[in-house]
């Protein structure tokens, strides 16, 4: 059980397209706007994709980032978390590209290949403001979301060389026995922020028993060495995010998984679904982590010492 919970909010991410929400953060100021929102609201730890305003497509070039992270850092003590994932398609190139120039305190890594699919997203795109939405959502029924062993350590070893600590993204079981592999190689050092992602179709469900195996299986390879983090996509955001802290966990939300803010009704902001899932910790009688609180339990270089 953690002192403190962490909560961290992903808020624009790459797999919803602008014509599903009009509360989607696109451009630079919007993405600034929404995660100082989101710090204010209580996150401690900021979870960034860029896109390019015009289209609001997935943009994960250096220069897109460098459009709101200063902004970010200067107007927020939070911390910044910046994505290896990308946009689906992406070479691994352009998926490290915006963590080596920032060198952020914390950047995610997925932790192996798996079946990515978003296709039943399709249906939320009535009419698409853009033409690349619907072949982009559609076209996941087609992707493997490569995350190889080569892949993965030679993100480990160049953003590791900055002092980059990780988010490591656990999609499935066989994650949890990838990152013990790169532990016991001696790639990675304790404490292991561990995100258990749930409800991708592709990767394991979204059901209590799911859960709780992932942390039985985390708590069996790494003991007390790491954090445990839940993160539910769509509908099964709060459900999952609220059992991961009952179970002693810390937790994600955020526009990037889950567009709703209750059933049928869309989140206006990050900073609502932040400050719901604060509203839940609370009458959990949970005491949720400050920024600097967040450093000192992941272990962080310290803002002081990004490119940004």
């Amino acid at each position: 059980m953690a002192a403190k919970v962490i909560i961290t909010c992903a808020v624009t991410g790459s797999i919803h397209t602008p014509s599903m929400s009009p509360h989607l953060p696109i451009t630079a100021d919007q993405i600034t706007e929404a995660a100082v929102g989101a710090a204010e609201a209580g996150a401690s730890v900021i979870h960034l994709h860029a896109r390019d305003p015009e289209t609001g497509r997935p943009d994960q070039s250096p220069e897109a980032f460098m459009a709101f992270l200063p902004r970010i850092k200067q107007q927020t003590d939070a911390i910044v978390n910046i994505t290896t994932g990308g946009g689906l398609g992406m070479t691994m190139e352009q998926r490290l590209a915006p963590a080596l120039r920032a060198a952020p305190e914390l950047a995610s890594m997925n932790m192996g290949s798996f079946n990515f699919n978003i296709s039943a997203a399709t249906r939320a795109i009535r009419e698409p403001s853009q033409d690349w939405e619907k072949p982009y959502v559609e076209g996941s029924k087609d992707l493997i979301m490569s995350n190889t062993f080569t892949q993965i350590e030679r993100g480990m070893r160049e953003l590791g060389d900055k002092g980059t600590k990780f988010e490591f993204e656990c999609y499935d079981t066989g994650h949890l026995y990838n990152l013990a592999h790169f532990a016991d190689l001696g790639l990675i050092k304790p404490p292991f922020f561990v995100q258990c992602i749930l409800g991708i179709t592709g990767a394991i469900g979204a059901a209590p028993e799911n859960l709780m195996f992932m942390k039985n299986t985390a708590d069996r390879l790494f003991g007390t060495d790491y954090l445990f983090s839940v993160l539910g996509a769509g509908r099964h955001q709060f459900p999952m995010v609220t059992m991961g802290a009952i179970m002693g966990g810390n937790v994600r939300v955020g526009l990037e998984d889950n567009l709703y803010l209750n059933k049928g009704e869309l989140a206006p902001s990050n900073a609502a679904q932040v400050a719901k899932i604060r509203r839940i910790l609370d009458e959990l009688g949970l005491q949720v982590a400050s920024p600097d609180e967040a450093r000192a339990m992941l272990g962080t270089k310290g803002a002081a010492q990004v490119d940004f």
